[in-house]
């Protein structure tokens, strides 16, 4: 078992052993402190962009939902006619960086998550740890009128204008420790200077999110382009199936198998894993049924098991009307015209 996952599941059960670990995370915090001071005296220097940035990003380690959520949420502000850019550090991509990400990248690239946002939304992206030059990329060609940071809420380096901070709800916060004793990245009172977005069943506030499934797509080769995303018959309700997750928190994929009455043969993988055909060469003809985010890297080489039967069950984030309505209102805070938003 590789350490991430050792940890993961230590700190989903709370394990009596992370007690050790305590004096690091008094050692993390001070570091966290520390950086946040150095900045804000303007002791280590951060950039300020010429246009709005808004930072989606979380407190924890692990997926909390934010990628569907900035995928929404360009949707979203396209749809009332904002020109909107994201930038993303690029995670699991070779580079070179910074890179606009194009219809051709793989995610060996520019990382999986890039890769997603672009095909489900044709939004102008650039990748790369340096969040600056990813901006100064973008603005080589077009002044956005906002521009959504894909994580980076840690990355002081950076100011920003808004922060919206997912909360997995239905996880929680553990022992509330910080890092390694427990999963948090930030001390919890960072919910308390950001938008909380609360992702989850148990959600508790009118700012919330919630994942839906859609219907599954069969992925299938492409003779131009390697792999699309096509449809065929879908396998029936109650079919036992090999559920193939890489991703921060699978059990979420999984439990909406279950939820859609198939019996999944759980696979699970890091986050960001980097697939290869051995991965899915089991010893049966049974379906299998992956995450959008790992079909992203997996239909690079599906045309290589041809015998094999791959789907991909689609997630879409669901907000509230609140959410909606109180993005609106911090753009219009901003100064930002939204052109189409008095013709709905």
């Amino acid at each position: 078992m590789q350490l991430e996952q050792r940890f993961t599941q230590a700190w989903a059960k709370q394990s009596a052993w992370l007690n050790l670990l305590r004096p690091l995370s008094s050692l993390y915090g001070l570091v966290i402190n520390c950086r946040r001071y150095l900045y804000h005296q303007d002791i280590l220097k951060s950039y300020r962009a010429p246009v709005p940035v808004m930072i989606i990003g979380n407190i924890t380690v692990g997926g909390s939902g934010k990628t569907p959520l900035i995928i929404e949420l360009v949707n979203f502000l396209q749809y009332f006619g904002l020109n909107v850019a994201v930038i993303s550090r690029g995670y699991g991509g070779q580079g070179p960086f910074p890179r606009i990400v194009e219809d051709s990248d793989t995610p060996d690239i520019v990382g999986d998550e890039p890769v997603l946002i672009v095909q489900q939304t044709g939004v102008i992206m650039a990748v790369g740890p340096n969040r600056q030059q990813a901006i100064e990329l973008i603005l080589q060609d077009t002044t956005p009128d906002l521009i959504l940071s894909d994580d980076g809420l840690q990355h002081l380096a950076l100011q920003r204008d808004l922060e919206w901070i997912v909360l997995d709800v239905d996880r929680g916060l553990g022992n509330q420790q910080l890092l390694p004793a427990g999963f948090l990245r930030e001390p919890v009172s960072r919910l308390n200077t950001a938008t909380v977005i609360e992702h989850g069943k148990s959600a508790q506030t009118d700012l919330t999110m919630q994942l839906e499934s859609s219907a599954l797509l069969s992925l299938e080769t492409h003779s131009k382009n390697g792999s699309k995303f096509g449809s065929k018959p879908k396998p029936p309700v109650a079919t036992t199936v090999h559920a193939v997750a890489g991703i921060g928190v699978p059990q979420r994929f999984f439990q909406s198998l279950k939820e859609l009455g198939f019996e999944p043969i759980e696979h699970v993988f890091p986050d960001h894993h980097n697939y290869q055909p051995s991965d899915l060469d089991f010893a049966d003809d049974l379906p299998i049924i992956t995450t959008s985010k790992d079909a992203v890297k997996i239909q690079k080489f599906a045309d290589m098991l041809p015998e094999k039967q791959i789907w991909i069950l689609p997630v879409q984030a669901q907000l509230s009307k609140a959410c909606y309505e109180l993005l609106l209102q911090q753009l219009k805070d901003l100064n930002i015209v939204i052109p189409n938003l008095e013709n709905t």
